[in-house]
């Protein structure tokens, strides 16, 4: 498909039409699985949240569930400007929530696996169908082969892109420089306001050897920080111990990419170990950096949680 690409107005028509094929696909997921679990979804994150581990549990399911760490963050932040849970609680919600948004990276590791097409045909034809389940089933299989129609997309429109001179230079730079790819994951990520479109992206950078593995896992760090921007933008007009549980996020999140920038070399040497395939070292090591940053912070959540509330408003809690 690289070769049908004659104009920059074409690359860009085209990469427009696969990053909206990328979130259409994910839209239609998240609502196969929500669907399947509409009943449950608020009454677990309302009650499954009495204490730490059962709100990282619950943040986890309900992520994997819909896809998206960012529709977590807001029902959470929504949840606590009506009182419904308190600040405290959603911290495990949230840490709970960046574990499980690693799911779409490791299903998007094993888009070569996947035969996309048949996926789509046979999810649009249950689609049709009156059952719930079984039209729940068609959005899941349909929502997958779209997303892997859009990661095969991207694949090919990479070589395009990277022969652009201003994103050559940038590439090179980034190659020569990986803490620069933090910076990037987190501007491309806070601009489209999804993760997953990011590590989606740099997967395809990553497969086409466009980047090195140090600056596409730092690229998906400085992602985990972009991403809160819909936190940060969904708290606007909310109560105070609302837009604390925003601020946890971000704090979080940027603590986390701080600690493991300096292991980037020692990230890199994992990843190789963990896997032979390049999007899949990317995405384990999504998975580790998130698992081990929650789990680095479940000792001092208490501390943190006053450490926000000291920084960004009046004590919000007993």
């Amino acid at each position: 498909m690289a070769s049908e690409v004659n104009t920059l107005g074409d690359l860009i028509s085209l990469l427009a039409v696969y990053i909206m094929l990328f979130f259409l696909g994910l839209s239609i997921l998240r609502n196969g699985l929500y669907q399947l679990s509409y009943q449950k979804m608020e009454y677990f994150l309302a009650t499954f949240t009495k204490n730490t581990f059962f709100g990282i549990l619950t943040g986890l399911a309900a992520t994997a569930i819909l896809q998206s760490s960012s529709v977590i963050m807001v029902l959470t932040i929504s949840f606590v400007s009506i009182g419904f849970i308190s600040f405290k609680q959603s911290i495990g919600i949230m840490l709970g929530a960046n574990i499980g948004t690693t799911i779409t990276a490791e299903l998007m590791a094993f888009s070569n696996y996947i035969p996309e097409i048949t996926f789509v045909i046979v999810g649009v034809i249950l689609i049709f169908f009156k059952s719930r389940i079984l039209f729940s089933i068609g959005s899941i299989l349909f929502g997958l082969g779209s997303i892997f129609v859009a990661l095969n997309g991207f694949e090919s429109l990479a070589q395009n892109i990277a022969s652009i001179p201003i994103l050559t230079e940038s590439l090179d730079y980034a190659s020569n420089h990986p803490t620069i790819g933090v910076w990037i994951g987190t501007i491309v990520s806070g601009v489209i306001q999804s993760s997953s479109a990011t590590v989606g992206l740099t997967m395809s950078f990553l497969h086409e050897n466009l980047i090195a593995l140090p600056t596409s896992i730092a690229i998906v760090l400085g992602a985990n920080i972009g991403t809160c921007v819909t936190s940060l933008l969904a708290s606007f007009g909310t109560k105070k111990e609302a837009k604390l549980v925003a601020m946890s996020h971000i704090w979080f999140n940027v603590l986390g990419v701080i600690m493991f920038i300096p292991f980037l070399g020692w990230l890199t040497d994992l990843a190789q170990v963990l896997s032979q395939d390049v999007k899949e070292q990317l995405a384990h090591i999504s998975v580790l950096f998130n698992v081990i940053s929650v789990l680095c912070l479940l000792p001092f959540i208490s501390y943190f949680a006053k450490f926000i509330t000291k920084l960004h408003g009046k004590k919000a809690f007993n």
